[in-house]
């Protein structure tokens, strides 16, 4: 899901010249001014599509292991960091669990800012919506989340005030992940990633999940991603697939 960022980059120039005035030996260092820093909207909107391989959340595939479309649209007002978006993929889980619906409709909101140059936060809200999806249990989901980064790593934990994904009696379970994503060269960027499910009073279903990828930015084009992705639990197998299996993920994203 669902994890969104903004750069602002400050350009300066700096030229020494030396020029000699009226057949003296001496010089002047002249200094050009920096350059103007590209003013920054206090309103920004953007919007975001993707098709990836295998829809996995939390090492999990959401879509029995086949490719997923999804899209999304995303509000920030700079001046104090608050956010807000929302966010759709094509799912296939909640059919296998018996349900009826094949759409995750997430609608969240937050925000970000810096406790001290290089030190990050973001805390916010998200509801994982599941159109009348049928399930005894309702699989429908909020989470409250909040993340501290240090640079190109962060550390991130959520914890859900609902019961979890539909399963019963799950109300105030939590996940904790921490990762790193390493600018390399030419546009690439190494990705990292491990995660720890608990489930509320469903120790069977609580688990580990892991990711290892690298993120190649084409700008102005797209951005292609691939990862080798697991989760460490064997339960969930519905039509004899094991959804947590280790599986290569490609996806293509833009942001526009």
């Amino acid at each position: 899901m669902k994890n969104l960022s903004k750069n602002m980059t400050l350009a300066a120039a700096l030229t020494l010249a030396m020029t000699a005035l009226c057949g003296s030996a001496m010089a002047e260092e002249v200094v050009a001014a920096p350059a103007a820093a590209e003013a920054v909207p206090d309103n920004v909107v953007s919007y975001n599509v993707a098709l990836t391989s295998d829809y996995r959340y939390r090492g999990l595939s959401q879509t029995r292991l086949k490719p997923a479309i999804s899209g999304g649209a995303d509000y920030t007002h700079n001046p104090t960091g608050l956010y807000a978006g929302t966010w759709l993929s094509s799912i296939k889980w909640i059919k296998d669990g018996g349900g009826d619906t094949n759409v995750e409709w997430d609608v969240y909101g937050g925000k970000r800012g810096e406790f001290a140059p290089g030190i990050t936060y973001d805390v916010g809200g998200l509801y994982y919506f599941y159109p009348s999806n049928g399930l005894s249990t309702n699989a429908n989901t909020f989470e409250l989340y909040g993340q501290v980064g240090f640079g190109p790593a962060y550390i991130k934990y959520s914890h859900s005030t609902t019961n979890l994904f539909g399963v019963a009696d799950s109300k105030n379970s939590g996940y904790i992940d921490a990762g790193l994503n390493v600018p390399l060269y030419d546009d690439y960027t190494f990705n990292l990633h491990v995660g720890h499910q608990s489930v509320k009073h469903n120790s069977s279903l609580s688990y580990y999940d892991y990711k290892l990828g690298v993120t190649k930015d084409f700008p102005g084009i797209a951005t292609v991603s691939l990862a080798a992705v697991r989760a460490d639990i064997t339960s969930l197998a519905p039509n004899g697939k094991n959804l947590a299996k280790l599986g290569l993920v490609l996806t293509v994203s833009k942001t526009f």
